[in-house]
């Protein structure tokens, strides 16, 4: 049983950098961008509405900060690790070569839970920000074609059951007629009615065609839709500064209640309120470490990724909090009531929050900068999936189908392929509530073992070389392992559930799969065990820097 903490050796490292296929085309600023692009996306155009109005109203700039400085304390230790094993693979490389191999498994299965799902979220935020855009243009998608088949049953059951109650004003009366005849009007087979969310599943396949062109590419594409983003978030910032009303802000921190939508009550607002509505928009921040999955992509990597890591949480920590402080000064928390008076404005809140103020026009440049945006989400996160799923590939751990790289692209072309199509279909199927959740318990899981591994390592190899090193490590090892466990107790019961069971199952398939044909166990990386014993000091891991 001991074996399963066996490590991967140094010299293993440095072979599978000396021999990859994947081309060193990304410098510090690039890598910087592919983290901003993972970061701002559905977060700030989207999880803004819902945080304010289920969980902390104006304080929802507390939310960002708290969860701010839980992803801090992870992107440190992401960084350090960044430092000693510049590969791909993120966190999942890191603890193999310096705690396990077991420990490595669980942290890249959680890891693709978090980019897996995280995809799926993103593409499904997309199809709502493009069919927004559709509209305002006077097209309008069939509803049976936008809307995955879970919601589609349990709005139309929630609108039959409260048209048989009959106590409706008249202002929700047609949109639950609205609801029953969309429903009705979705075509069958074999009296099943027919639902897809086809603008997910269509943008999913075109951001992989777009990575199987190359890295290079993808970066140069990534790099123009955060610029477009960026400056239209700033834009927000500056524009939406004249609409405020003050008031809006007032009380700042809402008394404690409770909130009770479809049958379902939790606690909201006061201090209970902020720390939920730092789990619920820790989505938002899920990303940064995708810039440690491109290591091996990295012409610098032991600089320029944790410099990477770092300024882009930075940056979008702050653009986080001035948008949530704008938003909620524009229009009062509790106007994102989707039962409300403005019941589309919890889709789009930033958009809709300038609609409501009178200036349509800058609704469409918003609209329009989301929809592009989120593309770039999209394509890092599925590019830091690949990338994982390349590195415990290699290792043996899962087929070796997905670390074959073409040497003309440079990319793992079956391996985008696959993914592709699983995310596709998934994201096309499924409530965008339930994956947004597994996503930040898949996130927040692998923040705890980096935070937990980084410390393990300095304690047990004190003098590995290391170019960049956490700052009084105990102490923000301990805070980020506190925030993030705290943070996932505060997930909805349902996420956990699943995730955990997504755990057990990691489980199964390690000891049935992933043992047995692990290259480490079977000797593939020479002397198999006693990488357990082998110094670490002074090991430094050359980077041939050709493009």
């Amino acid at each position: 049983m001991s074996k399963i903490w066996a490590k991967k050796p140094m010299s293993a490292y440095e072979a599978d950098i000396q021999k990859s296929e994947l081309k060193r085309v990304l410098g510090k600023w690039s890598l910087t961008a592919i983290g901003i692009g993972a970061i701002i996306g559905g977060g700030i155009f989207v999880l803004t509405g819902t945080g304010a109005y289920y969980n902390a109203g104006p304080a929802l700039a507390l939310s960002f900060v708290i969860a701010g400085i839980a992803c801090v304390f992870a992107a440190l230790c992401y960084a350090e690790f960044a430092s000693i094993l510049p590969v791909e693979g993120s966190a999942y490389a890191y603890a193999y070569g310096t705690v396990g191999e077991i420990f490595a498994w669980i942290i890249g299965w959680g890891l693709i839970l978090e980019y897996a799902m995280g995809s799926m979220t993103v593409a499904v935020s997309w199809s709502g920000y493009f069919a927004k855009l559709l509209k305002m243009f006077g097209l309008h998608l069939p509803y049976w074609m936008t809307t995955d088949p879970g919601t589609a049953h349990k709005a139309f059951g929630e609108a039959t059951k409260q048209l048989a109650e009959g106590k409706l004003p008249a202002d929700k009366l047609q949109g639950f007629q609205d609801t029953i005849s969309n429903f009705n009007a979705a075509p069958e087979l074999m009296d099943f009615k027919l639902f897809l969310n086809l603008p997910a599943l269509l943008i999913v396949l075109f951001v992989i065609w777009i990575l199987l062109r190359g890295t290079k590419g993808a970066a140069k594409a990534n790099n123009f839709i955060v610029i477009l983003k960026v400056s239209a978030i700033i834009f927000v910032i500056i524009a939406g500064l004249f609409f405020i009303d003050t008031a809006n802000w007032t009380p700042f921190i809402p008394e404690a209640t409770t909130i009770t939508e479809n049958g379902v009550t939790h606690k909201a607002y006061g201090v209970a309120g902020i720390v939920a509505g730092a789990s619920a928009i820790f989505f938002a921040y899920v990303g940064f470490d995708a810039v440690s999955t491109q290591a091996g992509e990295a012409i610098n990597p032991k600089k320029d990724v944790p410099f990477a890591i770092i300024t882009s949480l930075i940056i979008c920590t702050v653009l986080y909090i001035l948008v949530s402080l704008v938003l909620t000064g524009m229009m009062h928390y509790s106007d994102f009531n989707p039962l409300g008076k403005y019941p589309d404005a919890i889709k789009a809140p930033v958009a809709y929050a300038f609609d409501i103020a009178g200036q349509a026009w800058a609704g469409y440049i918003i609209t329009i900068a989301a929809t592009i945006g989120l593309i770039s989400v999209l394509m890092v996160m599925i590019m830091g999936q690949s990338r994982i799923f390349l590195g415990m590939s290699k290792d043996g751990l899962i087929p070796a189908t997905f670390s074959k790289v073409n040497p003309t692209s440079g990319v793992p072309r079956k391996n985008l392929m696959i993914l592709g199509a699983i995310i596709a279909v998934v994201a096309s199927l499924t409530p965008i509530n339930d994956l947004a959740h597994m996503t930040s318990f898949g996130t927040l899981f692998a923040f705890t073992m980096v935070c937990v591994a980084v410390w393990v390592l300095r304690v047990k190899e004190p003098n590995l070389v290391r170019s960049f090193r956490v700052p009084a490590l105990p102490v923000i090892a301990c805070l980020g392992i506190t925030i993030n466990v705290y943070l996932i107790f505060n997930l909805s019961k349902e996420a956990q559930m699943y995730s955990l069971g997504w755990l057990a199952i990691g489980f199964i398939i390690y000891f049935l799969y992933s043992k047995r044909n692990s290259k480490l166990q079977n000797g593939g990386y020479g002397e198999t065990f006693k990488a357990e014993q082998q110094p670490l000091e002074d090991v430094d891991i050359n980077i041939d820097n050709k493009e």
